[in-house]
């Protein structure tokens, strides 16, 4: 790269390609095309080392530049040209709604789900697009043909709704809950894959397996845990909520049955857009939320019955996937350990701070928790808010006490450093 300016002009070049707004599906595939080829060989691979790029990226947002969000984990903000995109469909809509989102853009979907189930490793027709992971996953769970007797295996650290929909069936049809545990942190994968392993019986009909858990932001090695149910038999399913598009796999990696995930987390595509993976062998058993004329069909658009819903933040998918792919996986992956570990490493040996999130990056990626002796996460949320106009979100579950760190690629090592005077300040009080 010859110097600072030619680097901007390319990347705002680019960025206006990304923010392309094809009316056709075949438009749609062209832009795509043109769009992966450009520019790629251009970036260094060591994102961490050209603080230039990672400015650009930090532009692309419209974050605010007085509070600083540190909950992204919960949902994360779009790009400026995903913003745009969405903002342009809606506007298209509004000419003749029932025309452009159940004729035109109805059909120009499908060529955003090939493009996704591109960057998810799998095919179109096996996977629906939806609102989010609890969507997705309740969908599956509520569909599978269990009966009274019949085992699932899965982890007092997974989602509570996940948990509390597996809860009901506990209770409506008799299945039999078997909870897994371990410490927070934990870098022993050998001990993570044998927990699971220990729960599985014979009558263990699928294992519920968190990829990334939200509460402490440990990464769980779920194909391992996988491999070894499907030695036994046993159906697998992977809450992808916090993994996918924040660390560098694909779903066919995980030799999983079933997946979900929301795509407003790390694709940051826009609010209320998800995606559920069922393998295709599995598409029939599987009985739709939302029925259409065949329940027990092998067809994956069984799984989209939802009715009138939001087709402009379906097509901006396309846009938050060209965003990700100028990135790159494994960069941006990158990139959130290092902001992670970069206001870690300033406190870690503090005695006064408890750490549940796992420092090394085959563990982790952006997403940490941290606790201060004697005080709980609320308490420490609170004071962040009022001290420092930090926003995070407090976690109390299992012997986890703190408060969740979630920056994203366009969160500033400032921002990180104004964190941890915060913290240090409240662990002095």
């Amino acid at each position: 790269m010859k110097n600072r300016r030619d680097f901007i002009k390319k990347f705002s070049a680019l960025t206006g390609l990304a923010a392309t707004i094809p009316i056709s599906s075949s438009a749609l595939s062209k832009t795509s095309s043109t769009f992966n080829s450009l520019l790629l060989e251009d970036i260094p691979a060591e994102g961490a080392d050209n603080e230039d790029f990672w400015a650009w990226v930090q532009q692309s947002y419209t974050a605010s530049p007085n509070f600083i969000n540190l909950n992204n984990g919960g949902v994360s903000p779009q790009p400026i040209i995903v913003q745009e995109a969405f903002k342009r469909y809606m506007d298209i809509c509004n000419e003749a709604p029932s025309y452009y989102m159940w004729r035109e853009f109805n059909r120009d979907v499908k060529a955003v789900k090939e493009k996704l189930a591109k960057l998810a490793g799998v095919t179109a027709d096996t996977i629906a697009i939806n609102r989010n992971t609890t969507e997705a996953l309740d969908t599956i769970i509520n569909g599978l043909p269990l009966k009274k007797g019949d085992e699932i295996v899965l982890s007092v650290f997974d989602y509570p709704n996940m948990k509390n929909v597996w809860k009901m069936r506990e209770k409506r049809d008799g299945i039999l809950l078997k909870w897994v545990t371990f410490p927070a942190p934990c870098n022993d994968e050998d001990f993570l894959v044998e927990q699971y392993v220990k729960a599985m019986t014979p009558k263990t009909k699928l294992v519920h397996i968190t990829h990334l858990i939200n509460w402490t932001g440990q990464v769980l090695p779920a194909r391992k845990i996988a491999d070894k149910a499907k030695e036994k038999g046993i159906e697998v399913l992977v809450d992808g909520a916090h993994s996918f598009a924040h660390i560098d796999f694909k779903i066919s990696d995980l030799n999983c049955d079933y997946f979900g995930t929301s795509l407003h987390k790390w694709l940051c595509a826009p609010f209320g857009t998800g995606l559920m993976y069922v393998h295709p062998s599995k598409i029939k058993k599987l009985w739709p939320y939302f029925p259409s004329e065949e329940p027990d069909g092998n067809k994956m658009n069984k799984m989209e019955n939802l009715g009138t819903h939001n087709i402009p933040a379906k097509m901006a998918i396309g846009q938050a996937i060209n965003f990700h792919l100028l990135i790159g996986a494994q960069r941006k992956q990158r990139r959130l350990f290092e902001l992670k570990q970069y206001w870690i490493d300033k406190i870690k040996d503090d005695k006064r701070f408890v750490f549940y999130t796992p420092q090394d990056a085959k563990y982790s990626g952006a997403i940490a928790t941290v606790g201060i002796i004697g005080q709980s996460g609320p308490e420490i949320s609170k004071k962040l808010q009022k001290l420092a106009q930090i926003h995070t979100t407090n976690v109390q579950v299992e012997n986890v006490d703190g408060v969740r760190v979630t920056p994203h690629i366009y969160t500033r090592f400032q921002d990180l450093d104004r964190l941890v005077e915060g913290l240090l300040k409240i662990a002095s009080e």
